[in-house]
This record gives C-alpha cells, sequence and structure tokens, in this order.
C-alpha cells in the first residue's frame, strides 16, 4: 500500500489543500493529513478544531485520514510506516523553502521521498493566512475554503472589534 503524510498547519484547510489532496488520490492509497503541534506559531484554531474542519471537508473523499502530531516529520512518517512526504506548490517562493525542508529529510530518512504537486493555478494564490486575512475584516472568503470553514472564521473573528467595526 502506497501511504502519502501530507503534513501542515492547516489553520485553516483551504480549497488549494483540497486540490491536492484529491490529487495525491492518484497516486496513493491512502493519505494522512498530518495537522503539525507548531509551539513558534500562534494559530487561529486549535489542534481539535483543525483536524475537524479537515475531516468534515474530507468526509466524502475515500483513503484521508487525519491525524497530529508532534515533532520531526520524519519520526512522524517512519511511525505512521508510510514512505512519502506530499507537498503542495503555488509558487518559486513555496519551492525554495519546500526544497530546504525536503533536503533537510532526506538527509535524515534516505528511504523518505519528498513528492511534490503543483497546485491547480485556480488555487495558486490562496493560503491559509491570506484567508486569515480577508475573513479578519468580514470578507466573505466561500470561494477559497469550504462553507463549514468559512462559518467557523466568521465565528473567530464575530468577537474581533475589527470585524465588527467594519461591518457595522
Amino acid at each position: 500500500m502506497k501511504v502519502a503524510v501530507y503534513p501542515g498547519s492547516f489553520d485553516p484547510i483551504t480549497y488549494g489543500h483540497l486540490d491536492i489532496i484529491h490529487r495525491g488520490l492518484k497516486v496513493f492509497d491512502k493519505i494522512i493529513v498530518a495537522v503539525l503541534v507548531n509551539s513558534s506559531k500562534k494559530p487561529l484554531f486549535s489542534i481539535e478544531e483543525r483536524k475537524k474542519m479537515i475531516r468534515e471537508a474530507t468526509k466524502k473523499i475515500e483513503r484521508v485520514e487525519v491525524d497530529s502530531f508532534q515533532g520531526l516529520l520524519i519520526d512522524y512518517v517512519h511511525k505512521r510506516k508510510a514512505n512519502v512526504i506530499l507537498r503542495g506548490l503555488r509558487a518559486i517562493s513555496d519551492f525554495e523553502y519546500e526544497l530546504k525542508i525536503a533536503s533537510t529529510n532526506r538527509i535524515l530518512s534516505e528511504e523518505v521521498e519528498t513528492l511534490f504537486l503543483m497546485t491547480n493555478h485556480k488555487h495558486s494564490f490562496i493560503s491559509s493566512e491570506n484567508v486569515k486575512e480577508i475573513a479578519k475584516y468580514g470578507a466573505d472568503v466561500r470561494g477559497l475554503v469550504p462553507e463549514h470553514v468559512a462559518e467557523a472564521l466568521e465565528a473567530k473573528f464575530s468577537e474581533s472589534s475589527i470585524w465588527t467595526l467594519d461591518r457595522e
């Protein structure tokens, strides 16, 4: 069985992420979407909230598992008995960053490959950071994320003074 780990913060999951999952399933028997517990970042959503949103977004997609991990990605990949790390690329700037990480992972474990998929051009401008910034100011992000994610963003920012001021 060909298993890939698709790691990321997914704060929140976007249509770009879902595009990579759908296309990755053309290559792999199973994809484990692994939410990274990263103490250096301050996510908008908790790990459990992110996992719940991913599960909801992928509930009709077979062969997808949602999990979280802390520590080295390579250790997690070995623990899950996968041999490929799946990553999406949007632009050249993504490639430079991802190449450094993939090269480091290759040094740590020669038997684990990294596979890069280019995001569909329709989603190449979408990032979780952009989505959060747009949602923070009360704009509709439904074309960028699934409905339930847009609703979760609205709920998170509805308490925000910026969101409320802009909506009055």
